[in-house]
């Protein structure tokens, strides 16, 4: 009778187990990420390297997972005329642009994610 309930508690555990490591897979996770969703991931429309003459590299800060970084990447790659890359390592973004780039309109995107440009290279 004792080997029949360690094997049923065994059991409850494992079954609590793969049902919490499914749910965080679907759910997302990550600093912040925890409770919503996992991000998708915006893409530029146009990724013809030719069609964007102008690059800039944003120094971010508060990144600190792949999710805050894909958070950042969308913000950016959200905006006209913008292809961002995020490094997570190195807490930058290439950012390629067809017009002259707007320091302003880049932080304020990055800002309205939740992070905060910290340096620009022109």
């Amino acid at each position: 009778m004792s080997n029949f309930l360690l094997i049923a508690a065994l059991a409850v555990v494992a079954i609590w187990a793969a049902y919490r490591t499914i749910r965080r897979a679907r759910r997302g996770g990550g600093c912040c990420g925890e409770r919503e969703s996992a991000v998708a991931r915006v893409r530029a429309k146009d990724r013809d390297r030719s069609h964007y003459p102008y690059q800039a590299t944003l120094t971010i800060g508060g990144m600190t997972c792949e999710n805050c970084a894909r958070r950042v990447e969308n913000a950016l790659n959200g905006l006209d005329g913008v292809w961002a890359k995020v490094d997570i390592g190195s807490h930058r973004a290439a950012v390629r642009t067809k017009t002259p780039p707007d320091e302003n309109a880049l932080c304020e995107a990055v800002r309205q994610a939740g992070y905060v440009v910290t340096q620009i290279d022109l």
